[in-house]
């Protein structure tokens, strides 16, 4: 039995050496940052990579963590399921002590499961969104040099579970963060590093990390299988579609129109050709192979391969069609999509982060009692445009059975006509 208690004995002092070997090998203190307008820069950068507007503009974000905590965060209204064992929590992050408690199903009151619940959340969400909280209100930012580039020190001065927390974010050329060194209270050790690498695209236009390898005892944080969605804007997008039979829209083989009087279209859909119009100049265009366009002067073809008439007719086409077929293209990848609330009722915003000729632009579509839109507010940073209204009217139900507007009003009696347009 001694022999017992003294192998027993051994191997405690073994792990006691083992464990202070890993505090003072690994160990760091906390680096000195300068605060200030770069620090600032850098933060911005960072956000801008991580397309922090996609997340903030996100209405519902799933994930679990280490397989043993589940959440369905419902971001807008500010509450979020949580689930662990028998227990299920709908937390409600503004007024905890509105959440409601689950036990087996059954509804019950625990305040002290809302506490847990609110500090799973607290601590669960942090390793999903962490990046996207540098901007938060009581954080500070400061530039730390890690391996002779630019990292960004953020300390939690207020919030969370643990105040006064700080992470060292490091970056890649693009400002994307590829992995943070924490100093925490609940972790003895300064500066151990954790990966910020697994990154899965989302939905709702970001990215949220799959899992976290750390350099402690070589411990992985599994988050599941992350997702971020805007279910009640899509809906609403959706209805929009339905109401301008959009269905018959993408069976649509040809639309004619004209812009203003100035400039004719017939546009093969179906094959993505279109025939561009002005003045005494016309091209055939290949908006997917540019170097197949042809150009005619008086309607006859040209040997011409002039790139900088070609280009014309290509800015011509995306922002003359834009004019005809924009509700019909609130789907299409790289477009991000928000309910916001305009004179009491729903309206759509929607943000092209792609594509066109002025990517970054963005829509805010009023709809009528049909959810047919009735005008739009642009936002165009190129042009300074900041909530420039235009009307969408005299829709037409087409040949092929979708809806197409004839007329746009804007400023002062302003008028821009489609003309005869036409789709079968």
């Amino acid at each position: 039995m001694k022999k017992f208690f003294k192998i027993i004995g051994i191997a405690l002092v073994l792990l006691i050496v083992v464990f202070l070997f890993t505090i003072f090998s690994k160990n760091e203190s906390l680096p000195t940052g300068e605060k200030g307008e770069k620090a600032e820069q850098l933060a911005q950068k960072m956000l801008a990579a991580l397309n922090h507007e996609a997340f903030e503009n996100a209405e519902v974000i799933e994930w679990s963590f280490r397989g043993t905590n589940f959440y369905k965060w419902y971001k807008q209204q500010g509450k979020v399921e949580v689930t662990w064992k028998e227990n299920k929590v709908i937390l409600n992050t503004n007024t905890p002590a509105q959440s409601e408690v689950f036990v087996n199903g059954e509804k019950v009151e625990n305040s002290e499961l809302i506490q847990k619940a609110q500090s799973y959340f607290n601590n669960d969400s942090f390793w999903l969104i962490a990046p996207y909280k540098v901007m938060d209100n009581g954080v500070e930012r400061s530039i730390v040099k890690h391996e002779d580039k630019d990292a960004l020190l953020v300390t939690y001065t207020t919030g969370g579970s643990t105040p006064g927390d700080s992470y060292l974010w490091i970056l890649d050329e693009n400002n994307f963060p590829t992995a943070y060194k924490m100093w925490t209270s609940i972790i003895p050790i300064g500066g151990i590093e954790a990966s910020w690498i697994d990154w899965k695209e989302t939905k709702a236009g970001f990215k949220l990390p799959t899992k976290h390898n750390t350099n402690l005892f070589d411990l992985s944080i599994d988050m599941g299988d992350p997702k971020a969605s805007t279910p009640f804007a899509d809906a609403l997008a959706s209805k929009i579609l339905k109401a301008i039979k959009h269905e018959a829209y993408k069976t649509t083989n040809t639309i004619e129109w004209s812009f203003g009087g100035r400039r004719f279209f017939k546009w093969n859909k179906k094959e993505h050709i279109a025939e561009v119009k002005w003045d005494t100049t016309k091209v055939i265009l290949h908006p997917n192979n540019l170097e197949k366009s042809t150009i005619y002067f008086n309607d006859k073809l040209s040997d011409s391969k002039d790139k900088t008439i070609i280009k014309k007719a290509e800015d011509y086409f995306n922002n003359d069609s834009f004019w005809l077929v924009a509700p019909h293209k609130l789907f299409e990848s790289g477009i991000l999509r928000t309910i916001k609330i305009e004179d009491g009722k729903e309206a759509l915003l929607v943000k092209y982060t792609t594509g066109g000729t002025t990517p970054g632009d963005s829509y805010l579509w009023l709809l009528d009692e049909n959810y047919v839109p009735k005008s739009y507010k642009m936002y165009v940073p190129s042009m300074k445009m900041e909530g420039v209204p235009a009307t969408w009217e005299d829709w037409i139900t087409t040949e092929s059975g979708t809806l197409l507007p004839k007329m746009h009003r804007f400023g002062n009696n302003g008028e821009l006509s489609m003309g005869d347009v036409k789709g079968f």
